[in-house]
């Protein structure tokens, strides 16, 4: 019997939510490459707490914007931490690694109505 994965609880005080849309996304090294940065930055960052990397869902109706390549949803205890994750080395790192690879990046930040 395999062991349960623990998933970090949802942080409700600051989400990061990030969209990509790849130069190439039919390159299937690109992808590969993209998500293997995405992976690493995603194992080795202090900060995030919930870590959800997606790819569009396939749900077709007018509301829904499917053109991303890849989506990454992040949450944290506070803007401050969330501050903090922007200048930690593995963010950095993942930029600098993988930014020749998307032509778009859209990023969402909210705070939770408490």
């Amino acid at each position: 019997m395999k062991a349960q994965e623990v998933t970090p609880e949802f942080d409700k005080n600051f989400t990061h939510v990030v969209y990509f849309w790849l130069n190439d996304p039919d390159s299937e090294q690109d992808r590969a490459d993209f998500l293997k940065s995405l992976n690493k930055f995603m194992e080795n960052s202090l900060y995030a707490k919930t870590k959800f990397i997606g790819e569009p869902a396939g749900t077709p109706r007018e509301v829904v914007d499917g053109s991303f390549t890849y989506s990454l949803i992040l949450s944290f205890p506070s803007k401050e931490i969330q501050d903090k994750y922007q200048k930690e080395k593995a963010h950095l790192k993942f930029i600098e690694e993988s930014e020749h690879l998307w032509k778009r990046v859209q990023v969402y930040d909210s705070v939770g109505i408490k």
